[in-house]
C-alpha cells in the first residue's frame, strides 16, 4: 500500500515499543523521512516546527531501531514499531504520553517486566551498595540458580495452599530472579519471547 499524505505533505506516525506495544511517541513523516526509514530501518521524522528531516537520536542516542512499519486501513497513519534505545521522550521519561488526565481502571501490562529487566541491568552498569540484586550478581550463576530453586518451591507450596495471592506473589519473587540470571548469563528477554514466539507459531501450524 502507498501512504497518503494530508494536504501538508506530511502524515501522522505513532511510534510503539516491539517488545512491550507501550505507545512510545507521535510525529509526522514527509515523503523523505517515510522513505529514508524504509530504506534504512531508522525511526525519521519531519520537525513542524523546525521544518526539517531529522533522524531520532541522531543527537540524543536514543535511537529507534525499526522493526515493522505498517499502516491503518485507511493508508494515512503510520505505526512504527522500534526497538527504543534510552527514553522516546525529550523530557527524559521513557514515553512521551507520561501526564495522566484520569484513569478509570489500572491495568498492569507487560511494561513492568521490562522494566525489571532495564534495573537489574542497570544495577549490573551502576552497583548500588547495599543492593539485593548487585548482591545476586557479585555471588554469580550458582548463587542465583539456588535462589531460584527455593522460589520455585515456594511457588509450589503456595500453589498447593490455594492462596492465590501468596502464590502471585511467589511467582513475582521467581520471575525476578530468573531475570537476574538471565542477566548473569547474558540471556535477553528478547531471547525468551523469540522462543516462546516460535513454538506458538509451530502450535498453530500442527493445529491447522
Amino acid at each position: 500500500m502507498d501512504v497518503k499524505f494530508n494536504a501538508d505533505g506530511l502524515v501522522p506516525v505513532v511510534t510503539v515499543d516491539a517488545y512491550t506495544n507501550e505507545v512510545l511517541m507521535q510525529a509526522y513523516m514527509n515523503k523523505e523521512a517515510w522513505e529514508k526509514t524504509l530504506q534504512t530501518g531508522n525511526a525519521y521524522y519531519y520537525s513542524r516546527s523546525r521544518q526539517t528531516l531529522w533522524r531520532k537520536g541522531e543527537s540524543s542516542g536514543h535511537t529507534q531501531k525499526v522493526t515493522e512499519v505498517r499502516l491503518d486501513c485507511d493508508a494515512d497513519c503510520v505505526l512504527l514499531r522500534v526497538k527504543q534505545t534510552g527514553p522516546a521522550c525529550h523530557t527524559g521519561e521513557r514515553s512521551c504520553f507520561f501526564q495522566t488526565v484520569k484513569t478509570f481502571e489500572k491495568v498492569p501490562n507487560v511494561g513492568v517486566l521490562q522494566r525489571d529487566i532495564d534495573v537489574i541491568a542497570d544495577r549490573r552498569a551502576h552497583p548500588v551498595q547495599g543492593s539485593y540484586t548487585n548482591y545476586l550478581l557479585e555471588k554469580g550463576a550458582e548463587k542465583i540458580c539456588k535462589k531460584i530453586g527455593e522460589e520455585a518451591a515456594e511457588t509450589v507450596i503456595a500453589a498447593m495452599k490455594g492462596d492465590n495471592s501468596e502464590l502471585a506473589c511467589e511467582l513475582s519473587d521467581l520471575l525476578y530472579h530468573m531475570f537476574v540470571l538471565m542477566n548473569e548469563r547474558g540471556v535477553s528477554w528478547q531471547d525468551v519471547l523469540s522462543v516462546l514466539q516460535t513454538r506458538g507459531e509451530n502450535e498453530r501450524k500442527r493445529n491447522y
